[in-house]
């Protein structure tokens, strides 16, 4: 059976804070303790501020500049909407520079290596509780063919991104071909439902899920040369 336990009671993340002291302080809160398999879910606006990740842009001119410095490239426009692809591959609304949830004039960038500061995270808190976990850092996106948004992971470390099926048989006993399950999109979507823009919980705890292991944003990421609409 999984579980999921919202932290709540994160102060405001500045630049330099200790993004697992927190973390530990909100289990504390929260009469919880990290076990071995846990998996804690952390969304990428705490993260990024907490590496200084952040840009001024007190006008839409700032915006769109900023916006157009993290995309490497522009796929569509329409009016104010940019759908971009960033540096890590991540085809999304306005190259996910957020100014939700901040201060007037501040946006918040995607980390530069959300994989390193998922390990990172990872490994200060495995060498405080001595348990084996998983972490996934998170961000909101649209999804093509789809209304509303949903989270996805962003930055994987100690945690499954791909569930390969193909060549196993369904339970009709037919081998299948091109079943592929996004684990680690699915960890960070049922995560939300207890953290959430509106509820100022930027953290949870994932257990039962069963899915540790070498995962990689990267995984994720469907290669351009086998994309059929782009």
């Amino acid at each position: 059976m999984i579980s999921i336990y919202p932290l709540a009671g994160i102060p405001e993340i500045a630049h330099g804070t200790d993004l697992s002291a927190e973390i530990l302080a909100g289990c504390d809160r929260a009469g919880l303790q990290l076990h071995d398999e846990d998996i804690v879910v952390v969304t990428h606006k705490v993260v990024s501020k907490a590496e200084g990740r952040t840009a001024q842009v007190l006008t839409d001119a700032d915006y769109r500049d900023v916006i157009s410095a993290e995309a490497t490239d522009i796929i569509r426009r329409r009016g104010d909407l940019v759908i971009t692809r960033t540096r890590h591959g991540f085809i999304c609304a306005n190259a996910a520079v957020d100014r939700s949830n901040t201060p007037e004039g501040v946006a918040v960038l995607l980390p530069v290596d959300p994989d390193s500061s998922a390990h990172g995270i990872r490994r200060a808190l495995e060498r405080s509780t001595g348990a084996r976990l998983g972490v996934l850092i998170t961000d909101t996106f649209g999804r093509a063919w789809r209304r509303g948004q949903t989270d996805v992971a962003i930055g994987i470390s100690g945690v499954v991104a791909v569930l390969d099926l193909r060549g196993t048989t369904d339970s009709e006993g037919r081998e299948l071909m091109a079943t592929e399950v996004a684990v680690a999109d699915e960890l960070a979507a049922a995560a939300d439902l207890v953290m959430g823009k509106a509820t100022a919980i930027p953290v949870a705890v994932v257990r039962g899920a069963g899915l540790l292991g070498e995962g990689r944003v990267r995984d994720l990421v469907r290669d351009p040369q086998e994309d059929l609409f782009l």
